[in-house]
């Protein structure tokens, strides 16, 4: 695999996944977060397209399920991943290109063209096409964060690497996409109605195989945009009102009332969802400032009125007293040995 180049890493998060769709030119889709994989956290959030699950890569050879490499391939998008810092972009492509059907759902000129140009490459071809997609490219590294200074990478690394791959179902069959396999992973027949239930129990599983106290992961799932999906609801409630006004039936207000304590609710989590986006936005917009000149000229304007090093000062004396505390809270709770 290529060093990452121009490809910056991307945060596991619902409103950077949101964004990423939208950048691509994708209409109809959100990403919203799992939290658990309780049976009701899916429900609330139906139908979902595909899933997008990150994970702490480990020395691990098990591979669930069977990788494909028939003449399925050529019903399925499926990119190897050839350059690194790209499992999150192309997680979320997996799903997109691999939709079939959804009306509500617009691809774009961008990912419908993509399609059709790499539609009879082979998986290796798939990866090198898409890393060098130019467009889909700036949208992944329009979450990049500008520098002003170039920091010394020599020394040691982290070992924790954590990996993008995202889950669906094709064709009547769940499918694990992951880039740095060399096919998709079969894992066997599904329903539109029971692949949630079989996903649940593959991902569980993949939990499982790690330390009982590993908690780095994440799940993120791909549905319909919630706006347009409540925004449809009430207006198909706004028509029953017109109806239910030219109806002569005695509990014709009593109806009406009911149909607008909906319409309430819906208008309700309308201006939630609202609320969610704006945060997003502005989450999204933190993301990719630069806070360092502003950092520098908060460092230089303390330093010309002298209160640089007193506040420098005052915090290693903190530091100090905070560490001389926890020495001796350690000491305290030590259990004296026991005579025998």
């Amino acid at each position: 695999m290529n060093p990452a180049g121009e490809w910056c890493l991307i945060e596991s998060d619902p409103g950077v996944f949101s964004a990423l769709i939208k950048g691509f030119g994708v209409e109809g889709l959100q990403v919203e977060e799992i939290v658990t994989l309780e049976k009701e956290c899916f429900q609330k959030l139906e139908p979902i397209y595909g899933l997008i699950f990150l994970f702490k890569c480990i020395d691990d050879k098990v591979t669930e399920g069977n990788i494909v490499e028939d003449n399925r391939l050529e019903n399925i998008f499926f990119a190897e991943q050839v350059i690194s810092n790209a499992c999150a972009t192309q997680a979320i492509i997996s799903v997109l290109l691999n939709l079939d059907g959804q009306k509500d759902v617009k691809l774009g000129g961008t990912l419908c063209d993509f399609k059709d140009f790499t539609r009879s490459f082979g998986p290796n071809l798939k990866g090198v096409s898409l890393s060098n997609s130019k467009l889909i490219k700036e949208v992944h590294n329009s979450f990049s964060k500008q520098q002003v200074f170039e920091y010394d990478q020599s020394g040691p690394k982290s070992q924790d690497n954590y990996h993008f791959i995202a889950y669906m179902p094709i064709n009547g069959r769940l499918y694990e996409l992951d880039g740095l396999k060399s096919g998709p992973i079969d894992h066997g027949k599904v329903t539109n109605e029971s692949w949630i239930d079989s996903v649940r129990a593959v991902i569980d599983k993949r939990i499982q195989r790690y330390a009982a106290n590993e908690i780095n992961f994440n799940l993120m799932a791909v549905i319909g945009d919630q706006k347009d999906i409540l925004n449809k609801k009430i207006e198909l409630l706004n028509k029953d009102i017109e109806v239910l006004q030219n109806d002569n039936k005695q509990d014709k207000f009593l109806r009406i009332e009911m149909v607008r304590s909906e319409i309430a609710f819906f208008q309700s989590r309308l201006a939630a969802e609202d609320e969610k986006r704006r945060g997003y936005e502005v989450e999204n917009i933190r993301r990719k400032h630069n806070y360092l000149p502003f950092i520098i000229e908060m460092l230089r304007v303390l330093a010309d009125n002298e209160k640089l090093i007193p506040l420098v000062n005052a915090a290693k004396e903190k530091r100090d007293n905070r560490a001389t505390t926890s020495k001796r809270v350690n000491d305290a709770n030590k259990k004296p040995e026991s005579v025998s």
